[in-house]
This record gives C-alpha cells, sequence and structure tokens, in this order.
C-alpha cells in the first residue's frame, strides 16, 4: 500500500506563505506585519502564524521589535553574498559527484526546462527555476541538502527575485539551465560546472543593477513603513 501523503502543517503554511509574499515584495522592506491580520488573511490562527514570523526572523527576513512589533527588513548585501558563497559551494559539489542522468533523469529535467519556456515572466518562472536546482541536487543523491540551501538564501531569494528581470530575460536563465544539462547529459563535468557557476553568480550583476534601480530596497536607505496589506496584494517591483 502507499504511503500516507502528510499533510502540511498550520505553521509550515503560514511560512510558506508569508516567506514567499516577502521574497516577492508583497510586503515592502519596513512593512510592520499584523499577526492577526496575517491569521485572518490565512485562515489560521495566530500561533501558527507567531511562530511562522519566529522562524522568518532567523533567517533575517522580519525583525522582532519589542513592544513595537514585527517588521519586513531590507535586502542585505552582505547576507546575499554569503547565501550566494553557500548555495554555490552546495551545488558545485553536489554536481561534481554526479554521474551523467540516465534517461529518466534527463527526461525528468528536460520536463521542468520545458515547462521553463512556457514562463513569460519571473513569476512563473521563479518556482520552476527553484525546482530545476533542488532536482539537481537530487541526481548526486543530496535533495535533502535544499533544505540547509534554503534556510541560508532568504536575503538571496529576494535580491533573485527583484533582479530576475533587472539585466536580463527571463529565458536566458532557461537557457543557463539547458547549458548545464546539456554538458551533464554529454558526461563533460567540468562544463556543466562552469555553466552552474556563471548561471549562479548573475545574482552579482542583477544585485548592483537593482539597487541602482530601487536603493529603498536595501539597507541603509530610508524606506517607509507600512502596514500589512489588508486585502489583495500591493503592487510588485
Amino acid at each position: 500500500m502507499p504511503e500516507p501523503v502528510s499533510r502540511p502543517t498550520a505553521r509550515s503554511l503560514a511560512y510558506g506563505r508569508i516567506r514567499d509574499d516577502i521574497v516577492r515584495g508583497v510586503f515592502a522592506p519596513g512593512t510592520l506585519l499584523s499577526e492577526n491580520e496575517l491569521a485572518a488573511s490565512l485562515g489560521l490562527s495566530r500561533q501558527p502564524v507567531r511562530e511562522a514570523l519566529l522562524l522568518i526572523a532567523q533567517e533575517g527576513l522580519v525583525e522582532v521589535r519589542p513592544q513595537s512589533g514585527t517588521y519586513v527588513t531590507r535586502i542585505d548585501p552582505d547576507r546575499v553574498r554569503e547565501a550566494q558563497f553557500i548555495r554555490e559551494a552546495i551545488e558545485l559539489a553536489s554536481l561534481a559527484a554526479c554521474a551523467a542522468p540516465t534517461e529518466e533523469e534527463e527526461r525528468m529535467l528536460r520536463d521542468i526546462i520545458a515547462r521553463q519556456r512556457s514562463a513569460s515572466d519571473r513569476d512563473a518562472l521563479y518556482p520552476l527555476d527553484e525546482e530545476f536546482h533542488r532536482a539537481l541536487l537530487g541526481l548526486a543523491g543530496h535533495a535533502n541538502a535544499w533544505a540547509a540551501v534554503s534556510a541560508a538564501k532568504g536575503h538571496l531569494d529576494r535580491a533573485r527575485y527583484v533582479g530576475m528581470s533587472a539585466t536580463r530575460a527571463v529565458q536566458d536563465y532557461v537557457d543557463d539551465h539547458e547549458r548545464v544539462l546539456d554538458a551533464l547529459a554529454a558526461g563533460d563535468a567540468d562544463a556543466a560546472a562552469e555553466a552552474l557557476r556563471e548561471h549562479l553568480r548573475f545574482v552579482f550583476a542583477d544585485l548592483d543593477a537593482v539597487r541602482m534601480q530601487h536603493p529603498e530596497l536595501f539597507d541603509g536607505a530610508d524606506a517607509p513603513r507600512t502596514r500589512t496589506p489588508r486585502t489583495g496584494r500591493t503592487a510588485r517591483r
């Protein structure tokens, strides 16, 4: 009999939704997050929302200020660089341990890329980009390492999302993925590693471009404080 699929907990649901809204800019830097309003919008009690915010605070995406509230932080370029270092080290080490993918593995990765080809903007591409990189780790049996990567890359995710359309077209990122997979399928581990390294490091060019376009998103700028949006979602940058 197949094992039953476990349902996500209320805390994990709250964590995923709130974190995603921070990464995507729905909650801008300086936004005061209300536990009551978040709980109401998510259809949850305050306790899992409070627990989720504490987890998100550990990633540095929000700051809990005693007797004031919980505020969305600005993007910290130093934390972006640190997270990029961790991510690159893990993904390249995993890639080096990969043999050429099996037919089934290559078909699975090609399918992800095919779905990426239909993405017309960063909102559609972003989750598929995550899926591709998580699948690459899985080729060497390191799928569980994605949790360690994710825990370190909160600020990196924000920079990647905002920058995804700053200097390149979204399909340029898909071209990068295809180059990595083509090299892997050809058994050229060195070419695959170089293609992956170049792909991951584009975030630095994106970061510089975004800081020039939207300095208010980054540490050191004076961004206005706002409250949690009550209905709908704010415009994304």
